[in-house]
């Protein structure tokens, strides 16, 4: 909790804290405790009983700080409307029996409210406290304006109980006791439509979230939801407000359909055709990740099975294959519960990649961009900080300039011949005698080595010009198409790392010297057939198999 609170009240205004209970006595003395630990004493507490057939008569009665009012079961809406009936304060909590306070909550709230007199409500942050594993999540949404718009796409709020409301906002407004649940949202709904309100970031409460939540009902929550949403349809002014319903609209259920999604792989949920209908009704493209979750807990339970088993010897993989279909072993490699699966003999789909002939000719630059192009940026990215004051770059300064920017005091630009109207330097790097020792603070060498026939004399030319401390950024191609066009006459090499590293002790002994290399026998295959950037997965792009070296990248800073 924020203690940046004013400590000075000039008026202590009644509030009433309103707790509805429905057969949550165990939690119910948590949060009555959490009300009379406040921080702010002038509060009236109030627990409505709806019903319940536990123990919170018992419960609320052993507190002298507590009224209690039992009604018939009705619902969360009718409790809360019955709170307010019977409550005196100026200012309205309402806190579900399930949740907490922490002590400075009503305090923090009350300062605001009398800071801002207009407002209709104040509401704060939260924390989600997981029952079932004993985590916290922290929640903190940054609104500071448009809080009829947000709320249309999303219920930033989401927990009544940051909420103080001023007792007035209930002479024109009550919850809707036909709605069976989302009562909360119909009304901030209302009432931000109307009149102004306030959102901080300072921790307010904790919401408990257990097996018995209301809002554990996914369906259910969605159905009602855009019940909500509809209800307010009639009340949109503007184009602004439109776009965020339909927004809003998309949010809901897009988070629910995914709740529900996930709650087969993490809880176990079964093949459900109700469910998979609302899938398709509400959100169709999350019905392949619903049957990918399925067959991955299918793979759960199964090696849960064989842990359990007495045959220790047998491997659970080995076992899995075994009981389970070719088709879903398949399925199962490509989702990653069996990673290293390789299919039988015969058995190997080829797809697209069948194909003699590349997909493009031209690196992918036509179909997106060159793979290789990923790992250079994202080593010249990763030692930006070296590329500084002087920097030779070859054939351009395009480098230079992405990731030096204002580092660079002078770029020069080397270019074979004077065909090049930038170059600043014409000169054969494998043999440049004019140009000055001890020149350059960097040099960007990016996949020009191979091109050079005598490379290890280029290798020595970047050794003399290079500055005392200065750096080296070099990267050359591994496994690789030939380029068929310009380059196609002077390609001459591809290297490994083991090349790199001997050619570099060589001409940069006793010099610091950091090899990497990138991709895998998946990209390797995508880049010789000519796949643009876009068209692979970034953890395709990500996974390092060191016997499949697309690009090496070599930093070296000259003693």
């Amino acid at each position: 909790m924020n203690s940046n609170i004013d400590n000075e009240i000039e008026d202590f205004p009644l509030v009433s804290v309103i707790i509805p209970c429905y057969n949550h006595a165990h939690y119910l003395q948590h949060a009555i405790e959490s009300v009379i630990a406040q921080s702010y004493q002038n509060i009236e507490i109030f627990v409505i009983d709806d019903g319940s057939v536990d123990d919170t008569k018992q419960i609320a009665l052993q507190y002298a700080q507590v009224k209690y009012y039992y009604q018939s079961n009705k619902g969360l809406a009718a409790s809360r409307n019955a709170g307010i009936r019977h409550s005196k304060g100026k200012y309205l909590n309402f806190l579900d029996a399930d949740d907490w306070l922490f002590p400075n909550a009503i305090k923090y709230n009350v300062n605001q409210l009398l800071k801002n007199t207009s407002l209709a409500f104040v509401s704060g942050s939260y924390q989600d406290y997981y029952e079932f594993n004993n985590q916290i999540h922290e929640i903190k949404n940054i609104i500071s304006s448009d809080h009829y718009i947000q709320l249309l796409e999303a219920n930033y709020i989401s927990m009544i109980a940051v909420v103080l409301f001023q007792r007035w906002v209930f002479n024109e407004f009550q919850f809707s006791e036909d709605l069976r649940a989302c009562e909360d949202y119909d009304l901030y709904l209302h009432i931000t439509r109307k009149y102004p309100v306030l959102h901080h970031t300072n921790k307010i409460a904790s919401y408990r979230k257990h097996s018995k939540n209301m809002s554990s009902d996914n369906r259910m929550m969605l159905n009602v939801i855009l019940e909500v949403l509809k209800r307010h349809d009639k009340y949109l002014n503007s184009s602004e407000e439109r776009l965020a319903y339909n927004k809003g609209i998309k949010y809901w259920r897009k988070y629910y359909c995914t709740e529900i999604v996930n709650n087969v792989r993490f809880k176990g949920d079964k093949l459900n055709i109700a469910v998979l209908s609302f899938l398709y009704k509400n959100c169709p493209k999350l019905i392949m990740p619903y049957f990918r979750n399925l067959i991955i807990a299918l793979g759960l339970n199964t090696i849960k099975y064989l842990k359990g088993s007495n045959s220790k010897q047998i491997s659970i993989k080995q076992n899995i294959k075994t009981l389970i279909p070719f088709f879903l072993i398949k399925a199962l490699n490509r989702i990653g519960i069996i990673k290293h699966y390789i299919p039988p003999v015969k058995k190997i789909s080829f797809g697209d990649f069948k194909s003699v002939v590349p997909f493009s000719k031209q690196f992918g630059y036509d179909r997106g961009g060159a793979i290789d192009r990923y790992y250079i940026e994202s080593f010249l990215k990763s030692e930006s900080g070296k590329i500084k004051g002087t920097v030779l770059e070859i054939g351009d300064n395009y480098y230079t300039q992405l990731f030096g920017g204002s580092q660079v005091e002078k770029s020069e630009i080397l270019h074979i011949d004077e065909s090049n109207p930038s170059a600043t330097i014409i000169a054969d790097i494998s043999n440049a005698p004019h140009i000055n020792d001890n020149s350059f603070d960097c040099i960007i060498l990016t996949q020009t080595l191979h091109l050079i026939y005598n490379y290890k004399d280029a290798l020595q030319t970047c050794y003399r010009i290079l500055k005392p401390g200065g750096t080296l950024l070099l990267t050359v191609p591994g496994i690789t198409p030939i380029d068929y066009g310009e380059w196609n006459n002077t390609w001459y090499y591809s290297f490994t790392d083991k090349a790199i590293v001997k050619m570099m002790k060589e001409i940069f002994a006793n010099s610091e010297i950091n090899i990497n290399v990138y991709g895998n026998v998946f990209v390797a295959t995508c880049f010789l057939y000519g796949l643009g950037l876009n068209e692979v997965p970034k953890d395709k792009l990500d996974y390092k198999d060191p016997q499949y070296q697309v690009i090496i990248s070599v930093k070296t800073i000259k003693l």
